[in-house]
């Protein structure tokens, strides 16, 4: 973590969660947590609708990919989302469908490919995406050149 107030915060938000592993800080220097997962956290709690900024998740379980969708959704938050399924039709009704300014299918969502444009929508967004290598273009000067050679006059 990045102070120990950090891991001090997130260890209170996590006071009464059902742990199902980590939530403990590690010993060794500096403000470590351990990978945290928890579970039965109804998604209007407001652990589930808070940014933590360290390593924790939450599993629920639900019905099926529509009532996936609603529960994703229902975040004030949609930087990334991911999939993981062996159905094209189903991962392709999720991109289709989450609000999210990435979405990965069978992959974590680490961030973006470095080519592309990034960022959030909601509360996650800024408006704009964070340029991939076209905000190269700000410090470069175009110049098109077309050039007809014609061999036989040198």
């Amino acid at each position: 973590m990045i102070s120990e107030a950090s891991l001090d915060r997130i260890l209170a938000a996590l006071e009464g969660a059902q742990v199902v592993t980590g939530a403990q800080r590690l010993d060794r220097p500096g403000w470590w947590l351990a990978p945290t997962v928890v579970e039965d956290v109804p998604a209007t709690a407001e652990l589930s609708s808070t940014e933590l900024f360290g390593p924790v998740t939450i599993l629920y379980r639900v019905r099926d990919l529509e009532a996936a969708l609603e529960l994703v959704n229902s975040s004030p938050y949609g930087l990334t989302s991911a999939i993981h399924t062996s159905s094209l039709h189903r991962a392709m009704r999720f991109v289709d469908a989450v609000e999210a300014g990435v979405v990965v299918v069978n992959a974590g969502t680490h961030g973006s490919e470095p080519h592309m444009g990034f960022g959030g929508v909601k509360q996650s967004g800024t408006g704009w995406r964070e340029a991939g290598v076209e905000a190269l273009d700000v410090y470069t000067e175009w110049k098109y050149v077309n050039l007809i050679a014609d061999p036989e006059s040198t």
